[in-house]
């Protein structure tokens, strides 16, 4: 239960702060992503690594040549479960999709790596400006990511609301990754707060101690009625000494030619272009056979001249100024930016594994924001523009340490200590501009919303292997965290200025039971609980100076899920086949949500959520030439008991289709004895809405249904390959997601449309 250790009480009143924390709130909610989905491959990844290790840099998509057998399997090893343990193996739903293979269907952000996973979602303004559900688990407007994040080992992202960590999920680019791994369902006990909907990891190339390569990539693509994009990549890996110690070295570059053009005052063609870079370099030092330790540092920016968004309107569902266009009076750039330096070192002990990850990382998101429409009339004749300049930060340490058993006994365990600690700035300023060019005028209002988090868990498990067929694990973490939070404002818009702060305390325990049994040595049958969680933390409020009580809640609760799952992992028909199904039911209590109370607005906790799903996926090898692969999600996700923020009871949870499903077939052949393939898939989404209805800060807005087609081809010409796609080959306008904060005030739908049909072409070399 939160605890309230201090707040100050200026002598305010309640109707001074109503105007404000409106205008605070839209802007916090301007900020909330719409979503734009392009298709990605997902295959399986061949990964050689000792338990818990990142692959080495041989370990990359498992390619499906010319003349290779017609076995589906691959050595796909999963290794966010802690442990290193084949995918079928694992007793949960969880995919590993391949670097390389992305490469080839010319994915180049997080929407489009994920597109091809029915049941998960990614809602995007534009690349780096993400948030990602899965199982239907949000709200819409999310308080704190309901996903974890992590770059190998290491936690990525903020764990509290006051730092946009819910809108910025991590857009690695393939800064040389090798592949992505994507768990369904709560993982509370292992990753702790915010991995309640899942988790998603990106896993990258470890330096290879014994050989000198390298790769060259060069990309090229052109977009229907938008400009020219481009690619550059490479890596070099420099073995210094054999068997002891590596440097592996990437850059990476991207330009998008953008499709969204603006009318009005800041009118201008391709406004969502920009340009993507980033850098790592990872040192790997092996003094012994027992010892290891591995260096990273990476850096990454993301920079766009505006948004995806299109202007809809709310009430016929069509858009306002026409296909990908909308109204600006002031142009929207934003970027992002992460730097991160970690240190992952693994000792053998003979009995356990000792792994210690270190990191210190900041990241970072500027956004710019056309307010004229909406605060123009308030402000009257004075201002011509309002824009609003937003900039938030954040500065995160984490260390961990971990030990794992041996797997030579019945009983497997493995416990842990995570710490990790939070620096957050978000300042946003409602600027103007005078009328008749008079350069710019007076800031209307400042917010500055400094944060800081600290917290500190302890987790572990326990596998019992029963039977040579049947293991039972059982897992707890156990967390306590401490925060601060103020809100600082200032501006004719204030009311004469404003300075609030709060401070929370709350212990957290998720937990996990599992058991898993083999039908036989290909099949495999499952039952997971597992629970997870959102911290809780402050508000800042008022306190009523003739009663002393605060006019609205000072702190909010976490809230909390638990998951309960069946499911059947099988490889059949000589291994040509594999299956795997499950079904689950989710209830989730105390839903955060932004409300207003008295004036202020505030996180509460209310309402209860329950969703009820099955998913099933399939790889069928019929010949060696010939694959196909299939995936389908059914989710049933509602609102249980209403909320004053959300819904009302009943009310289906934003985003979130009932239906999806992906479909992919590939043909492998050789021209002039040279291998090469060309593949094929069908992406369907059905209608999900973009809010509640009857809502005044998230209004609904129906999306309709859609279907994605992509194509992609490639030849292997040794030393050089050459592949080519055409992504929305129909080309579809297709909605991905919806931002309907403005929608109550007069203001247009924001919604995110497919990319038109891009056709592109990737050009690699290796050595």
């Amino acid at each position: 239960m939160s605890e309230v250790e201090n707040s100050s009480r200026p002598a305010s009143a309640a109707p001074r702060i109503t105007l404000l924390s409106t205008l605070v709130s839209l802007a916090c909610a301007a900020m909330a992503p719409g979503a734009r989905a392009q298709e990605a491959a997902v295959q399986p990844v061949a990964v050689a690594q000792a338990d818990g290790a990142s692959p080495t840099n041989e370990a990359s998509g498992a390619k499906d040549t010319h003349g290779a057998n017609r076995s589906v399997e691959a050595t796909v090893v999963i290794t966010a479960t802690r442990r290193r343990e084949p995918q079928r193996e694992v007793p949960m739903q969880v995919q590993a999709i391949a670097a390389e293979k992305l490469q080839e269907a010319g994915a180049r952000q997080l929407t489009d790596y994920m597109a091809d996973l029915p049941g998960v979602n990614v809602n995007s303004a534009g690349a780096g400006y993400n948030t990602v559900s899965i199982r239907g688990v949000t709200t819409g407007s999310q308080t704190i990511s309901t996903v974890g994040i992590y770059i190998d080992d290491v936690a990525f992202g903020s764990s509290n609301a006051n730092v946009n960590g819910a809108q910025t999920a991590l857009d690695l680019s393939l800064l040389d990754l090798n592949h992505i791994e994507v768990l369904r369902g709560p993982q509370g006990t292992l990753y702790g707060a915010g991995a309640m909907g899942g988790l998603l990891k990106y896993v990258t190339n470890e330096p290879d101690t014994y050989e000198l390569s390298g790769k060259v990539t060069l990309g090229a693509s052109a977009t229907k009625g938008g400009g020219i994009g481009h690619t550059e990549s490479a890596v070099l890996n420099v073995p210094l000494k054999e068997d002891v110690a590596a440097l592996r070295v990437a850059l990476f570059h991207d330009h998008a030619g953008g499709y969204v053009d603006a009318v009005g005052p800041a009118a201008g063609r391709n406004l969502n272009k920009g340009d993507s870079n980033g850098g790592r370099i990872s040192l790997l030092l092996q003094p012994s056979s027992k010892l290891k330790a591995r260096l990273t540092a990476l850096s990454a920016e993301i920079k766009r001249d505006g948004h995806d968004y299109v202007d809809y309107n709310a009430a016929t569902g069509e858009p306002v100024a026409g296909d990908y266009k909308r109204t600006l009076s002031v142009r929207e750039p934003f970027s992002t930016k992460v730097q991160l330096v970690s240190a992952d070192i693994e000792a053998e002990l003979g009995w356990a594994r000792f792994n210690s990850i270190t990191s210190a990382q900041s990241s970072g998101l500027s956004n710019h924001l056309d307010f004229t429409a909406l605060y123009g009339p308030l402000l009257g004749a004075t201002v011509d523009t309002v824009p609003l300049n937003a900039f938030s930060k954040l500065r995160k340490q984490t260390q961990e340490f971990r030990l794992t058993s041996t797997s030579n006994s019945n009983l497997e365990w493995l416990g842990g200590i995570f710490y990790t600690h939070e620096s957050g700035a978000n300042d946003q300023f409602i600027e103007s501009t005078l009328p008749n060019g008079g350069g710019p005028g007076p800031t209307q209002l400042s917010v500055s919303l400094p944060s800081h988090f600290t917290e500190l868990a302890a987790y572990g498990d326990i596998t019992w292997k029963a039977t040579p067929r049947l293991s039972i694990t059982g897992g707890i973490r156990i967390a306590r965290n401490r925060q601060d939070f103020a809100e600082l404002l200032s501006g004719p818009l204030s009311g004469g200025g404003v300075n609030l702060n709060g401070r929370s305390k709350e212990t957290s325990k998720t937990y996990l039971a599992t058991a898993s049994y083999a039908l036989d040595p290909t099949s495999n049958i499952y039952v997971r609980a597992a629970s997870g969680y959102r911290p809780g933390g402050p508000n800042s409020v008022v306190y009523d100076p003739a009663t002393g009580q605060p006019l609205a809640p000072p702190t909010f609760n976490h809230d909390s899920l638990w998951s309960y799952e069946a499911g059947y992992k099988a490889d059949l028909l000589d291994k040509t086949l594999s299956l795997e199904a499950s079904v689950y039911d989710i209830r989730w209590h105390d839903l955060q949500q932004f409300t207003s109370v008295n004036g202020f607005s505030v996180i509460t906790n209310g309402g209860k959520a329950q969703v009820d799903g099955a998913e099933f996926s399939l790889r069928y090898k019929p010949t060696r030439d010939l694959s196909f692969n299939g995936s389908l999600s059914y989710l049933d996700a509602r609102l249980t008991e209403g909320a004053s923020g959300l819904g009302q009871s009943g009310a289906p949870l934003p985003n979130s289709a009932r239906l999806s499903a992906s479909l992919g077939a590939r043909y492998d052949f050789a021209v002039a004895g040279h291998a090469a393939w060309v593949s094929g898939s069908e992406r369907y989404v059905g209608k999900r809405n973009a809010g509640f209805d009857g809502s005044t800060t998230l209004p609904n807005f129906l999306m309709p249904a859609y279907f994605m087609t992509d194509l992609q081809a490639g030849v292997d010409l040794q030393r050089v390959q050459l592949s080519m796609y055409v992504r929305n080959v129909f080309d579809r306008r297709a909605i991905m997601s919806a931002n309907t904060s403005y929608v109550s005030i007069g203001g247009p739908v924001q919604a995110t449309v497919a990319q038109p049909r891009a056709i592109g072409v990737t050009l690699s070399t290796s050595f």
